[in-house]
């Protein structure tokens, strides 16, 4: 178990978290006495890796890139509880080949920020009623790339980890602003890299592809530097949503259960910290202003 206190009575949302990091997630805080709200788009799926765990609630039927879907997300969400403490966005994906979505947006960018922002919109007032937190999964990968502001689509020409790096870029920005939007609401919002950590987040690679990076060999076997097991790689994200550390302190980006530092410039990505374009709060509102006005969402402050 991967959280030390009792945290009976509370509700967490957790997207993807029927496989991987999320899996983890969603064991550790079940375990911790957590009713646990799993959207998914496979229910079958979902309640097979799920089995077994109790005040699970699997909402079906959800897929990121189609708003119409979040929307009903967040209905069926808002009927199975009146308040959520805490929302932890660990669905993904990486470095996909190009499937533009809805009006032409990029896939990568529509998964892993656009559905995460307009179901964290239209759940905000269920946010506020807990003084929640919300905990997006970013990655080191947001050092490929800061926000494309004249091109986030890729109309130009594709380049899968330039995609996947401004999404997770994004994801470091929406926590950023987030936080300060939910300042006079007690919601609070943290960003983070878990880690490297084997899970169907590379299924989109080949075996080759993931040879060369230096991350398995040709029998799959893991050879690469610092790799965590899934359940060190879900440790970060429970210790932000769950830890009184960090009470009063969100818009942080975290790595190894630690506030991380401001990259180095020239510094590479295994490197770690966080890059200063992720931290800029004039880009964190801009990006708000520019996803609330994709996603026709926003937060319903007064």
């Amino acid at each position: 178990m991967l959280v030390d206190r009792d945290l009976s009575g509370q509700t967490a949302v957790v997207t993807g978290g029927h496989s991987g990091l999320g899996l983890e997630t969603t064991r550790a805080l079940a375990s911790a006495g957590v009713r646990v709200i799993v959207p998914t788009r496979s229910a079958s799926a979902a309640r097979e890796s799920l089995a077994g765990l109790d005040g699970v609630i699997v909402v079906e039927g959800v897929d990121l890139a189609d708003l119409g879907s979040v929307a009903d997300a967040a209905e069926k969400i808002s009927v199975a509880t009146d308040r959520i403490d805490m929302l932890i966005a660990a669905a993904g994906l990486m470095a996909t080949p190009r499937r533009p979505v809805g009006p032409g947006w990029d896939y990568q960018l529509a998964v892993n920020h656009l559905g995460h922002f307009a179901l964290t919109a239209r759940l905000f007032p269920l946010l506020a009623r807990a003084g929640a937190r919300v905990v997006a999964y970013s990655s080191a990968g947001h050092h490929a790339s800061d926000i494309r502001w004249d091109d986030p689509h890729f109309l130009t020409g594709y380049d899968r980890w330039a995609a996947y790096g401004q999404s997770k870029t994004a994801n470091v920005l929406f926590a950023l602003w987030l936080d300060r939007l939910g300042t006079d609401h007690g919601v609070q919002a943290f960003a983070l890299h878990p880690g490297k950590i084997m899970t169907g987040l590379q299924r989109q690679l080949s075996v080759a592809e993931q040879v060369e990076l230096g991350w398995i060999d040709f029998d799959g076997n893991i050879v690469g530097a610092h790799f965590k097991t899934p359940s060190q790689g879900a440790a970060t994200g429970l210790w932000a949503a769950t830890s009184p550390l960090l009470e009063g302190r969100g818009g942080l980006y975290l790595e190894d259960c630690e506030i991380a530092s401001v990259a180095k410039e020239g510094g590479t990505m295994d490197e770690g910290g966080v890059q200063p374009y992720a931290l800029d709060v004039s880009s964190a509102e801009r990006l708000w202003r520019f996803t609330s006005a994709m996603t026709a969402t926003n937060l319903p402050l007064p």
